[in-house]
């Protein structure tokens, strides 16, 4: 049998986070492997949020350090940090945090046009088929006050992939959808994992957990727990969803 070899692409060292007289973030040693689907789980106020916007520069450190590629990325200038976001990360959140007065495709161009990836006159053109692949292209000039959550958020999916991050980071990208609309965006992310790309997803919901092929566990500020899975297949859903349950039972989920 083979065994799969795989990079290292992020890599936090020592991550200490405070606000005021709490420690959200106490001493977190993460790395985060080429081409994995890592899912962070854990209690409301357990760290999962501030470890992802630490990791991906949405916010400083208080200690310890935070290397992309081989790259000390937390002493950049918060200029120096936007244009690595706008280049190697993708961003997925809740609310798809779309620009209310400008169509779904300008919205993705907008990304294109700030990744510096693409001659100008490409962009459109990714746009319009990054749309299509998330099966909302038939709505590009629409708003995004006049289509659902689960539209928008196919959208958000095609702006954060528009730049070919190195890694996308979700954070409880379903939270705000119905079921229906949930799988579909559950299968797009899943999709994207299966083509090679990287993603970190924070997420309350074992239907979402089950996607990823890693789950750490968060638990007053530490990673305390540790799941490898083999890729998903979604004929193993429901024995997926239940070895993961059982695993958090663990933990008093």
């Amino acid at each position: 049998m083979q065994i799969e070899t795989k990079n290292s692409l992020l890599k936090g060292r020592g991550l200490v986070r405070r606000a005021k007289t709490e420690t959200i973030l106490n001493d977190v040693n993460i790395t985060i492997n080429e081409g994995d689907f890592t899912v962070l789980m854990g209690t409301s106020g357990a760290g999962k949020t501030t470890l992802l916007t630490v990791l991906s520069g949405l916010d400083r450190l208080d200690e310890g350090e935070v290397c992309y590629r081989g790259q000390r990325i937390d002493t950049l200038s918060e200029a120096q940090s936007a244009k690595l976001r706008g280049r190697e990360f993708g961003f997925i959140f809740q609310q798809t945090h779309l620009v209310s007065n400008l169509t779904l495709l300008e919205n993705v161009m907008i990304a294109g046009y700030l990744c510096g990836k693409y001659q100008p006159e490409a962009v459109e053109p990714q746009a319009r088929a990054l749309l299509k692949r998330m099966g909302v292209d038939a709505i590009r000039h629409h708003r995004p006050s006049e289509i659902s959550g689960g539209e928008g958020q196919r959208a958000a999916i095609a702006r954060a992939v528009i730049a070919k991050p190195g890694i996308i980071f979700a954070d409880e990208p379903t939270g705000a959808l119905n079921r229906s609309s949930s799988l579909e965006v559950l299968d797009l992310l899943t999709e994207l994992s299966r083509q090679g790309q990287s993603l970190v997803m924070v997420t309350h919901d074992v239907a979402a957990a089950v996607r990823g092929n890693r789950i750490l566990y968060v638990e007053e500020g530490q990673i305390v727990m540790e799941k490898t899975l083999p890729r998903y297949d979604a004929e193993y859903d429901h024995q997926r969803q239940k070895e993961i349950s059982g695993w958090l039972i663990e933990r008093n989920w």
